[in-house]
């Protein structure tokens, strides 16, 4: 029978399974394997699913119409107030959406994107996460190509088919941690999950000022007719190259294979097909994890909304402009997750750091930071460069919590990693329902004192997560997930 406490006092063996001796096997080559194969298609992957999801944000700049008066004028920047009038090309419609409605039809994509997180990760460990997430990207795809129609048939329209793309992608996650349960071995944990999940920050760098310059010389439907096509043209890649796991895999070397799943069996020595959902509910590590997921979620889902807003209606730069400096933030925060997930494993494997001490750390740093230099943003006034500057500084960093407790799901029980991505982003997508539903309550003459308020709400929220997360989070395997305590009926 396993034994054992959940502290943290064994927390520097290898594997994170305490009692069991770390198993030397010969690590495989990493160039031009498959373990980074599947990372590298994994990132296009959330690239289009990022891609999908905000460009409707900038879109949003041009589908709807403006109207110029003196009160609004004076809640401008003056030094970019001629950016309102400057013409280009379009004949693409224009609707009366009032405040109100902008701020449903944003948030409208996590209202479905909700209900998908935990079933996707309970048919993802069930049937494996390839077609779970490959379609639902592609169902997003599907929708978006749709979204010009709906849009002109009435707001409820365009609402239902943001619902019915977050549906889509709301198994995407879950999907993928239970594919890397199996995939990543777990000195190159953090290093393969955020080239994973970097490409949902490269997806939104590169869909805002992208979606703005298609706005630009085209129209704004043109935005969803691009990105949808290549959404479908992603998934024919993952359809044919991609695997569930590493026994399925047909190409790839018995180095690599022997190399995962010696890797993998300290953490996993057999799974049940019983999950113990009582104590996974009751589990104080993975609420603790639900709360730096739901806090750090609520400034990001905010400023992925309504960023482009703040731009046009707080500094007052135009469309194009709009784009490219919305994107800067997530371009920092795709460099920043990258380096994290480098630099964590450095530290757990050469340095012998604790994994929960790495996990906290980075947490703190990837949730404080931002609070901090979101909460100065606000207090920039007119100084465009230092409004950028922090707003950049304060998504960039953002990127070190990927290695803290968005991979901390792994740590205390990798064979349900889905099943608790789906637990925790359940919680975590609220933020981006009411978020900018809330944000637009509280800024109606967008003035900067105004969203001075919605800044300190989102740091506050933020700070909050980052202390919960340093007091109960765990970095070692739980009991409650080894399979062997299950089997004598603890």
């Amino acid at each position: 029978m396993y034994s054992g406490s959940d502290s943290d006092t064994d927390d520097n063996e290898y594997p994170l399974l305490r009692g069991k001796p770390f198993l030397k096997v010969t690590k495989a080559p990493a160039c031009c394997s498959a373990r980074y194969s599947l990372a590298v298609l994994s990132f296009c992957g959330f690239f289009m699913a990022y891609a999908l999801r905000v460009n409707l944000s900038v879109a949003m700049v041009e589908m709807v119409k403006t109207i110029i008066n003196n009160s609004s004028a004076s809640h401008m920047c003056p030094g970019h107030a001629s950016s309102f009038v400057i013409q280009h090309n379009t004949t693409a419609p224009v609707y009366d959406w009032d405040a109100d409605t902008q701020g449903w039809i944003l948030g409208s994509f996590f209202y479905g994107y909700l209900f998908t997180q935990i079933p996707g990760g309970y048919l993802a460990r069930k049937f494996g996460g390839k077609w779970f997430l490959g379609i639902g990207i592609l169902g997003t795809a599907v929708f978006t190509l749709l979204t010009p129609l709906a849009a002109h048939l009435g707001a409820g329209y365009l609402i239902a088919v943001r619902v019915l793309e977050g549906i889509g992608e709301g198994v995407t996650f879950p999907a993928m941690h239970t594919m890397w349960s199996s995939w990543a071995p777990p000195l190159e944990r953090s290093k393969l999950l955020s080239i994973s999940y970097a490409g949902a920050q490269l997806g939104t760098v590169v869909a805002l000022p992208v979606s703005g310059l298609i706005c630009f010389y085209l129209d704004w439907t043109f935005v969803f007719y691009i990105f949808g096509a290549l959404g479908i043209l992603w998934f024919l890649f993952w359809a044919i190259l991609v695997s569930d796991t590493p026994e399925n895999h047909r190409r790839m070397s018995l180095l690599e294979k022997e190399y995962i799943t010696s890797s993998l069996k300290n953490e996993m020595p057999c799974l049940t097909k019983t999950i113990p959902w009582g104590s996974i509910l009751k589990s104080v590590p993975l609420w603790a994890i639900v709360m730096a997921h739901f806090s750090y979620n609520w400034s990001f889902y905010t400023l992925l909304t309504l960023l482009p807003t703040y731009m046009k209606s707080i500094l007052g730069f135009n469309i194009q402009q709009n784009g490219f400096l919305s994107a800067l933030p997530y371009l920092g925060c795709w460099l920043l997750m990258l380096l994290g997930g480098q630099l964590a494993d450095y530290l757990r494997e050469t340095w012998m750091v604790r994994t929960v001490i790495v996990r906290k750390s980075f947490s703190i740093i990837g949730m404080v930071g931002p609070a901090v230099f979101l909460v100065a943003a606000g207090y920039t006034g007119c100084n465009y460069t230092m409004a950028v500057a922090f707003l950049t500084i304060s998504s960039s960093l953002g990127g070190f919590s990927m290695s803290g407790f968005n991979i901390n799901h792994l740590d205390i029980a990798p064979a349900y990693a889905g099943i608790l991505l789906g637990i925790t982003n359940t919680f975590a997508t609220i933020p981006g329902m009411v978020g900018p539903i809330i944000a637009k309550a509280l800024t109606p003459s967008n003035t900067v004192e105004e969203w001075q308020i919605v800044f300190y709400i989102s740091a506050a929220i933020n700070v909050f997560g980052a202390v919960v997360f340093s007091i109960f989070g765990k970095g070692v395997v739980q009991t409650w997930a080894v399979a062997d305590f299950h089997s004598h009926g603890n």
